[in-house]
């Protein structure tokens, strides 16, 4: 069992930043693939990034690519996702997730609220 928590979300304008936190519980940290997902209102929720266990590999959604960053600090049990040049867009709430592949993610954060104003 996993449990997430994410932090770091607020209100930005256009262009800014923001790191996003996700702290998990458990000594088995290492061992999951983390992913970074949002939903904004209205919309299904969509990926936005992933990283390997061990943080060798990681993907991105076309929208992220080159303004999002993700790390995993497994020390510290928490991975992050450093969000730059902020669009209106990237309004939506951030989730953190962990699973044993890529694709498959079996525990959820409770969220955190991105709103980048124009």
């Amino acid at each position: 069992q996993v449990q997430l928590v994410e932090s770091g979300g607020g209100l930005v304008h256009t262009g800014g930043s923001l790191r996003l936190s996700c702290a998990a519980s458990g000594r088995t940290f290492s061992t999951y693939y983390m992913g970074w997902f949002r939903q904004a209102p209205g919309k299904e929720r969509e990926f936005v990034a992933y990283i390997s266990r061990y943080g060798l590999s990681t993907y991105y959604a076309d929208s992220a690519k080159g303004r999002f960053t993700i790390s995993k600090d497994n020390a510290k049990n928490t991975v992050y996702l450093q969000m730059n040049t902020l669009k209106p867009e990237d309004t939506a709430v951030y989730y953190c997730a962990a699973g044993t592949s890529r694709y498959e993610y079996d525990y959820w954060g409770q969220g955190t609220q991105v709103t980048v104003s124009s």
